[in-house]
């Protein structure tokens, strides 16, 4: 953690609204992919899994996202066929779906928790199952440069298509309440957040993103001091005469440009200590949002591990509001 504030006072990042371009033909680039994606589709599958956790139901799900691409994941509820809310989680950066019972939260507090595995990482912090079948041109270490030079290349077009593609599947589970399905997740999984509400807008019921990356990239990448942000400078220390190539495929994936997309109740969460998230990056996303229902929850003395369990606690009760739970 910074230890200090790693950007402006809270009072200037409450106005902050940058003017982020969007590229040409953005919403056509989207609707080709998802099209692409939902004619090579094939039937999910729901799979018992041997496990200790014996007050809740926990399946081994896969099911298919971008180009057909097989994407594992978890499914953990409460035992019963009842329709229930759904919570839909996306991983950090560098992590997988995990091991079956790491995450039994939401499905303790009454939801149906899906958690979707990362194509291509799950080997950072928590173990994943999915590989990243394409390749890529020249990259850093990492997956923030495979494919930059072009937005059809580049692998967040993947893993955005795969959590889209998610909220097609979780809407036909039996024992989902399609009408009350919610995304969420920190860092990397609040950017897949964000991306499944914009482009499955008429679906996903609530989002709520901690911590979100991949926000206001152009800033990001000049005033981040911590990878992965990194990870796009020093390719770009590299390949001087590619900056106008990476920048255009980078705002094809831009939360902040995405978000104006979503009017779904919004709760998210920022850091004003995050040296991975810049606090700005947060409140670009948060203001770009067309949501009449929205509230951002500030930690002022925190790094990127954000509100933790308090925070989760809050997220609950104002679901809970929302999806009428009791």
């Amino acid at each position: 953690m910074a230890q200090t504030f790693t950007d402006m006072p809270l009072e200037l990042l409450r106005e902050y609204r940058p003017e982020l371009p969007e590229p040409e033909g953005l919403d056509a680039f989207w609707s080709e992919t998802l099209a692409e994606a939902r004619a090579a589709a094939r039937p999910a599958t729901l799979l018992p899994v041997p496990t200790p956790v014996r007050a809740l139901s926990i399946r081994d799900l896969t099911f298919t996202g971008f180009a057909g691409d097989e994407i594992r994941g978890w499914v953990v509820r409460p035992h019963g066929d009842e329709a229930l809310p759904a919570v839909v989680e996306f991983i950090g950066y560098g992590g997988g779906r995990g091991l079956p019972g790491d995450k039994i939260a939401w499905a303790a507090a009454g939801y149906v928790h899906v958690i979707m595995d990362t194509r291509g990482q799950g080997s950072g912090w928590s173990i994943g199952d999915t590989p990243d079948p394409h390749g890529s041109t020249a990259a850093y270490p990492g997956v923030m440069t495979r494919g930059i030079h072009d937005p059809r290349e580049y692998y967040y077009r993947r893993l955005y298509t795969d959590a889209a593609r998610l909220i097609d599947v979780v809407r036909e589970l039996p024992g989902v309440d399609a009408t009350r399905i919610a995304v969420t997740g920190g860092s990397q999984g609040g950017a897949l957040a964000i991306a499944a509400a914009a482009l499955c807008p008429d679906t996903v019921a609530a989002v709520l993103p901690d911590v979100p990356f991949l926000c206001d990239i152009p800033n990001a990448i000049v005033r981040t001091p911590s990878a992965p942000f990194t990870e796009v400078t020093r390719w770009l220390s590299i390949h001087r005469d590619d900056t106008a190539a990476a920048l255009h495929t980078l705002s094809h994936i831009d939360g902040a440009v995405l978000a104006r997309r979503i009017t779904a109740p919004a709760f998210f969460s920022v850091a004003l200590m995050d040296d991975i998230v810049l606090p700005s990056g947060v409140f670009a996303a948060f203001h770009a949002l067309s949501s009449e229902d929205a509230a951002i929850e500030v930690y002022p003395y925190n790094g990127h591990e954000g509100g933790g369990t308090r925070h989760w606690a809050r997220q609950v009760a104002w679901l809970d509001a929302r999806f009428s739970v009791s």
